[in-house]
């Protein structure tokens, strides 16, 4: 029973990879029917077929060629899927419910695709965020989970509003002082779902984590001359990476920097 479960599960957690990759690979481009039509081969246009298209098993039989026209398929896909596989079998057993479990493999995928497509594209669509806020919210009023999230809605409202206001409030004040645009409003509503998943006290945990992160990994395309102070970064990884770290060690980090 153990392994035909572990064996579904990794199955359900493969076929939800495979769907974000597509979200992650169509949301930037901002094209109408981002779910709507057969996926095709970036290189050569063509329409691949359903058996060239199952998670992670067509990769291997492919041997991580176009059936078509040869070239290598991207690592991305065969990589989420088998992170999301595993992740949620993780999941399950940890919380031996699986709609717990798949409510916290929704925010992990939805964290990942964020991740990756700011890094490549330095935009956060809104159909992420928007997404993320709402399963923060759903945590507070319907969902009966006895998790890690706030379950106070004074203190995920301040929270999300607190998040959003800080973030609104650097791009307005560089804007009007430096005609220098900081950060983008996608940023500002990531920080609202973290603000509404953590409460308002992880604000100023994840901004503080995140600008050191940011700092780090900048420093040396500045030292290299590659990047310059006005040149944009993509802050969304910084606030994801510090916004785990607060989730698993939050308390504890707090409490070693306040004594």
């Amino acid at each position: 029973m153990i392994f035909l479960n572990s064996f579904l599960i990794f199955i359900l957690g493969a076929c939800l990879g495979s769907f974000f990759n597509v979200l992650i690979i169509r949301l930037p481009k901002n094209k109408k029917g981002i779910l709507s039509g057969r996926s095709y081969c970036p290189n050569c246009r063509k329409k691949i077929k359903w058996f060239d298209n199952l998670p992670v098993i067509s990769f291997i039989n492919l041997k991580g060629r176009c059936r078509k026209c040869k070239k290598n398929i991207s690592a991305q896909y065969p990589l989420i899927e088998i992170i999301s596989a595993i992740s949620f079998i993780f999941l399950f057993f940890y919380f031996d419910n699986y709609f717990e479990a798949l409510y916290f493999q929704l925010i992990i995928l939805i964290l990942i695709a964020i991740f990756l497509i700011d890094l490549r594209h330095s935009i956060i669509p809104n159909e992420l965020n928007y997404s993320l806020i709402l399963i923060a919210f759903l945590q507070i009023f319907i969902l009966n989970f006895d998790n890690f999230f706030i379950k106070d809605i004074n203190q995920a409202l301040i929270g999300g509003i607190l998040g959003y206001g800080v973030i609104w409030l650097i791009i307005f004040l560089y804007d009007k002082l430096r005609n220098i645009e900081a950060m983008g409003f996608g940023d500002a509503k990531l920080m609202t779902a973290i603000g509404v998943l953590f409460g308002w006290k992880s604000i100023p945990f994840v901004l503080f984590f995140a600008s050191i992160i940011g700092l780090l990994i900048v420093v040396p395309s500045l030292i290299n001359k590659k990047k310059n102070l006005t040149t944009q970064i993509p802050f969304g990884p910084a606030l994801i990476v510090s916004a785990v770290l607060y989730f698993f060690e939050g308390k504890m980090i707090c409490q070693l920097l306040l004594f």
